[in-house]
């Protein structure tokens, strides 16, 4: 089979690092901190009251007031994070595009969990029969996608993958197959995520995965030896995905390639990692054979790196089963201890700062480093980031149920 190569024309985004791609992207360089005591809601009898919320961001110019009674905030989110995308692209539907070889593949973990909680307390409130009519299309995960494509006319093949915290680097690399194998010409790739909810916060807390520390310096601290659980965070990411004829033809500025694409299962639990990295090994071999390019060929990895001691224990096990000696020259961090961790939006947020990493020669850190741990010690680009010269990277996602997927990027004009 003839496959085509896969570049990347727009991106947009909204997390707790900034409203748009050029902000959050200055953030991520100068290390800052997108953590911040929970706003939404009075946390004050919970025992997490910090979370990476969305700020200040006006809707206004995207969603009309009308609609967006009808969309739960996760959907909002990406609506915003789309449009921003489609500018950049600077891609004309009605000149530049077959609709039908247009496509959406937008994911969510949990889709419009505020909707149902408020949808439940309603009914429980003033009868079952007087829920709003729009509580189901406002709810279900895939209502992103659709909102996108009926934004947007695409009418290719539209879906919303659901792989927990891998979810919207399924959805890059599923969209990039799609265009590689000759299925579509353009696809809007990503995912959103709007989990900063008392029944979010209370769940993922009795369960034991978020920090219970309220203080948002040493909260979410990647790799550190006192880390003790992830932040909760909230946004949304997007990429349009063009095979590189159709981009050249219509004189579009490229951002970058994506080249590779891996997935694997671990088969083991409902959330903890397989304890030797099997399945995240697997995953990234996959994508590094899918791109064709051997380990010692990638300078930097965007990590998982949830701050949960078992992850990022096991991930770096599997950096080291995957890339041998190479893996004490590569370079590694973890933009979550800046945003916290977005279920299935943060493959989405992360595979844009990778591939601003890979345009601008700059490696963000991970910040909050204090304390070693010998089972993490790899270059995590501690607390500071710093130039390098960078060709390849990859961006990990790694979800519970043992879903794993890896993406391949590379630096433009290489």
């Amino acid at each position: 089979m003839n496959q085509r190569r896969v570049v990347i024309t727009g991106m947009g985004t909204v997390n707790p690092l900034g409203n748009d791609t050029a902000a959050s992207w200055a953030a991520a360089k100068a290390g800052q901190n997108g953590i911040a005591p929970i706003t939404q809601f009075d946390a004050g009898d919970l025992k997490v009251q910090i979370a990476g919320e969305v700020k200040d961001l006006d809707i206004s110019p995207v969603i009309s007031r009308k609609d967006a009674r009808h969309m739960d905030r996760f959907t909002q989110f990406a609506m915003v994070a789309a449009h921003e995308a489609m500018t950049a692209a600077g891609l004309d539907m009605a000149r530049e595009a077959d609709p039908t070889r247009c496509g959406v593949i937008f994911s969510s973990g949990i889709g419009g969990i505020g909707t149902i909680a408020d949808s439940q307390d309603r009914g429980r409130d003033k009868g079952f029969d007087r829920v709003s009519p729009f509580f189901v299309p406002s709810s279900i995960a895939n209502m992103a996608a659709g909102q996108i494509a009926i934004a947007y006319g695409f009418q290719g093949y539209s879906t919303c993958v659901v792989t927990a915290c891998a979810s919207s680097n399924n959805a890059i690399g599923d969209a990039f197959r799609q265009i590689r194998d000759g299925y579509a010409d353009v696809m809007m790739a990503g995912g959103a995520e709007a989990s900063v909810t008392p029944l979010c916060i209370g769940g993922f807390t009795s369960m034991k995965a978020l920090c219970t520390t309220n203080d948002p310096d040493r909260a979410s601290m990647p790799f550190d030896a006192d880390r003790s659980g992830f932040v909760m965070g909230e946004g949304a990411g997007a990429l349009i995905l063009e095979s590189l004829e159709h981009a050249e033809a219509r004189g579009a500025a490229i951002l970058g390639e994506v080249v590779g694409y891996g997935t694997s299962t671990d088969a083991y639990h409902i959330t903890a990692p397989q304890p030797e990295g099997r399945g995240a090994i697997v995953a990234m071999q996959k994508a590094l054979s899918d791109a064709d390019i051997a380990p010692d060929a990638i300078d930097y990895i965007n990590a998982h790196g949830t701050s949960t001691s078992m992850n990022d224990a096991i991930e770096t096990k599997a950096v080291k089963g995957v890339f041998g000696d190479h893996a004490k020259a590569l370079a590694i961090s973890s933009t979550k201890s800046m945003t916290g961790h977005l279920l299935g939006a943060t493959g989405a947020i992360e595979a844009i700062f990778t591939l601003c990493a890979l345009r601008d020669g700059f490696i963000p850190p991970t910040i909050g480093y204090h304390t070693p741990d010998p089972e993490c010690d790899l270059d995590i680009v501690p607390n500071k980031g710093r130039a390098a010269d960078l060709r390849y990277a990859l961006s990990n996602g790694l979800g519970f149920g043992g879903h794993n997927a890896v993406v391949v990027m590379k630096k433009w004009g290489d």
